[in-house]
């Protein structure tokens, strides 16, 4: 590194070279990742959608004195939090946070101008925030104070954190996971179409879990008919996620859980113009919104329906299936993540599978997953990863 671009950096200057000079730097701050972690740990403990999951600790002289997380939407900012149980420890001190600070009015005031006024010297901070109204004003009015602001650490651990906010803000559409429990023979149900249960109860509560964390749930029309599930998260302290089926002629039964069984959250319905337009009034009438998105070959436009969820600030949607569905996002290129347990039990037969579809011809043709991880839940398997698109 040469003199200048030390300079630069040493002054928190970006750089076009993006995280390289940011290793070498923190190399010498031996607890600057322990802290990042530490923050990032926090973050978890938020549900704060449709904004980030932020964590913010402030350290003075080697030792914790104020952490925070941002635990709702219109509620405070991790940074403010942790600034508040700092008190005046805070002039000097180094703020650890998992995003870049805001610098714009939105529900809450800047962020930026909290961390200035408590006298904070130094700002560490694994990226930037894509968000338009912030993308760099942050660190930059953080800099114009004076503040020494590093950019950097553990950027892919905060990435993988705020994967859902980052893809909307980028894309505007929500992260796709698609999930499904199958038997160690790749079956969903046995060929009479019992699916009820291949996968031991803590695999089940674990889901109810993801649903809670997740803003939206999809399944198709032929999951509803065959199981009428309620498709909500069944945990204490649990938050139900919008309700998505998707149905191209509309076939739904007025009667179905999903649409009786009362939640805080919303019931959608995506159809297309094949449906009739009696029914759409009689379901609109119990509360359940229709959207008509027409795509090819008279099925529901998969893309379409990611837009509208996107405009609807649902930054994440778990695909529960079936198997048609699941292979629908999977062919149109829409799956971002994977999430599939696997029972130790064989069903054997012609029973569905968990991606049906066209298929592809040729194993070099087949979709693979990167960042995989392999874990036991009970008697259950769960491998989960990102699906690379060719």
């Amino acid at each position: 590194m040469c003199g200048e671009e030390r300079a630069r950096f040493e002054k928190g200057v970006s750089t076009p070279e993006g995280h390289a000079f940011g290793v070498w730097f923190f190399m010498g701050h031996p607890l600057d990742e322990e802290n990042m972690r530490i923050a990032l740990a926090l973050a978890q403990q938020g549900h704060p959608s449709p904004n980030p999951m932020v964590g913010a600790v402030v350290v003075k002289d080697g030792k914790i004195v104020g952490r925070g997380f941002h635990q709702a939407a219109g509620g405070p900012h991790a940074e403010v939090l942790a600034l508040e149980e700092a008190g005046e420890l805070a002039k000097g001190a180094t703020l650890y946070v998992t995003l870049e600070p805001c610098a714009h009015y939105g529900r809450t005031p800047p962020c930026t101008e909290a961390i200035i006024s408590a006298g904070i010297h130094r700002v560490v901070a694994p990226m930037e925030d894509p968000d338009p109204r912030v993308r760099g004003r942050g660190f930059t009015r953080l800099r114009e104070a004076g503040i020494q602001v590093e950019v950097g650490l553990l950027a892919e651990e905060a990435e993988q954190l705020n994967a859902a906010y980052l893809k909307h803000r980028r894309t505007g559409l929500p992260l796709v996971i698609v999930k499904w429990a199958m038997s160690l023979d790749g079956k969903i149900a046995t060929p009479t179409g019992e699916s009820k249960w291949i996968t031991g109860e803590e695999a089940r509560e674990l889901v109810h879990q993801m649903r809670s964390r997740c803003d939206a749930i999809a399944v198709g029309i032929n999951t509803v008919l065959r199981d009428d599930p309620l498709l909500t998260a069944r945990i204490p302290g649990g938050r139900d996620p919008l309700r998505v089926v998707v149905d191209s002629r509309l076939r739904i039964p007025l009667e179905a859980q999903v649409i009786t069984v009362p939640s805080k959250a919303a019931t959608v319905v995506a159809t297309t113009s094949q449906a009739p337009m009696e029914k759409i009034h009689k379901l609109e009438s119990r509360g359940v919104e229709v959207w008509v998105l027409d795509g090819p070959e008279g099925k529901v436009d998969l893309h379409r329906l990611l837009e509208e969820l996107g405009r609807r600030e649902i930054l994440s949607v778990l695909v529960e299936g079936g198997g048609t569905l699941i292979a629908g996002f999977v062919e149109a290129g829409l799956v971002d993540r994977v999430a599939a347990f696997v029972a130790p039990l064989i069903i054997g037969g012609n029973g569905p599978s968990p991606v049906q579809g066209v298929g592809v011809a040729s194993l070099a043709e087949a979709l693979h997953l990167t960042k995989v991880s392999i874990r036991q839940v009970g008697r259950d398997v769960l491998i989960e990863g990102v699906l690379r698109r060719a």
